[in-house]
């Protein structure tokens, strides 16, 4: 590893939660009797009774948001922070922000740090963007002379060049995280953090995000930490991968098997995810089911064999019928498709319940997270859509133990978007 330019040893943060206690009446809620009575006892027991070395609160709970967090991390590196909701994620970046305080243990930094943990951070709402840019500069110890340099990169980047004498309180949250991220990455802070909050943007935005923070870490020598739910994401800017459980670290280490593990974790085995239903009001001729089989319990790996079922509902036989299939990234970029061609399909001349089998030999996309997105319409001129869906059956591939070329700086691209030729169908009745 490089020159360490974080180290976090046995880092902690305890918060003090409150409960509500139920009166003798069974209510959650107090009146003003109740605080006035519960007063006096308090300060009765004080008088009368000696104070005791230990005082056990029954309405307040010590809550450990994060507890023993060890890792160090060199410069130049782009790193992934995964993990449920609850984890820790977002408390660990703000101990690293130095927006709170740990309650244990000692975070080293060496370098500015830029962080973009939620919509406007850092931002006056009633400064125009021109303002805040020099103000949020300004805070990262940059002088005037050193924003003004990257001023028209900034505005490039964000492109709210029409809106910048605007308040920023008039922006649309899409627009505050252009102009707070563009910042952040512009103004060429040692260490870069950033949370779920480009999740707020547009597909494209998002893209030109991954892209600039990709040159951050490769071209310029910067380390970012990247919080994200997004694992294509996470796959596409970072190798490493630190998996959060339950305030504790879980995993530190290769990207692939971090987002694997995460997946893994997710399977509660209540419901299959990778599943869609047609509500039963539905009409005509239509997808009624839709499934995902992967290679191995709800994780499909990198190169193996994957089956896609379909139930298709037809009211109108006819020979036209053509159902399409893509397979569609977290960042709603199509990455693959294929269709049903069969010249004796039995919905060409009858009606009813057709279950459509589609098997893939090796489905090799990178690890990451999938939906399925589908058409079904009659061949003519003009086409007549009977019926498309999209964001169903989601399902995650990971890549294992198979090793993988870089992908700092990758993105997908439509043309990309090809047809699986290897894809053999089967309909049954």
């Amino acid at each position: 590893m490089s020159k360490p330019v974080i180290k976090v040893e046995n880092l902690g943060k305890k918060y003090i939660i409150s409960h509500q206690q139920q009166n003798a009446k069974g209510y959650k809620y107090k009146a003003l009797r109740d605080v006035i009575s519960d007063g006096t006892k308090t300060f009765a027991k004080k008088i009368l009774k000696p104070k005791s070395k230990e005082t056990i609160n029954p309405t307040q709970e010590e809550f450990w948001a994060l507890q023993g967090i060890n890792f160090q991390i060199g410069q130049g590196e782009a790193v992934g922070i995964i993990g449920r909701n609850g984890a820790g994620k977002s408390t660990l970046l703000k101990l690293l922000s130095r927006i709170t305080e740990p309650t244990t243990g000692r975070i080293s930094i060496q370098g500015r740090v830029a962080s973009l943990l939620e919509v406007g951070t850092g931002f006056h709402p009633e400064l125009t963007g021109r303002e805040n840019i020099f103000l949020n500069g300004s805070v990262m110890g940059m002088t005037r002379v050193e924003i003004k340099q990257k001023f028209a990169e900034i505005v490039d980047f964000a492109e709210v060049e029409k809106f910048l004498d605007t308040p920023v309180k008039r922006y649309s949250s899409g627009m505050y995280v252009r102009l707070a991220f563009a910042v952040a990455a512009h103004l060429e802070p040692e260490i870069l953090v950033v949370d779920e909050v480009l999740a707020v943007g547009d597909a494209a935005f998002q893209k030109k995000c991954l892209g600039k923070m990709g040159d951050v870490a490769t071209k310029e020598g910067r380390t970012v930490l990247f919080v994200s739910h997004s694992m294509q994401a996470i796959a596409q800017l970072t190798k490493r991968c630190i998996l959060l459980n339950k305030g504790g670290v879980q995993f530190d280490g290769n990207t692939d098997k971090a987002v694997g593990l995460y997946i893994a974790g997710q399977e509660d085995g209540t419901e299959s995810p990778a599943f869609y239903q047609a509500p039963a009001s539905k009409t005509g001729s239509y997808l009624a089911s839709a499934q995902v089989h992967s290679s191995e319990d709800g994780v499909q790996m990198w190169g193996k064999a994957i089956e896609f079922e379909f139930t298709l509902q037809v009211d109108e036989p006819s020979d036209r019928l053509r159902f399409l299939v893509e397979i569609v990234n977290d960042l709603q970029q199509p990455v693959t498709k294929f269709w049903l061609f069969k010249e004796d399909a039995p919905f060409f001349t009858k009606s009813g319940l057709f279950t459509l089998r589609c098997q893939i030999p090796k489905l090799r996309l990178y690890g990451g997270s999938y939906t399925l997105r589908t058409w079904f319409f009659k061949r003519s001129a003009p086409h007549t859509l009977l019926e498309s869906l999209t964001n169903i059956c989601p399902f995650e591939i990971t890549m294992g133990s198979v090793e993988r070329p870089g992908l700092v700086g990758y993105e997908w691209k439509p043309n990309e978007c090809s047809y699986l030729e290897d894809a053999t169908w089967e309909i049954s009745e």
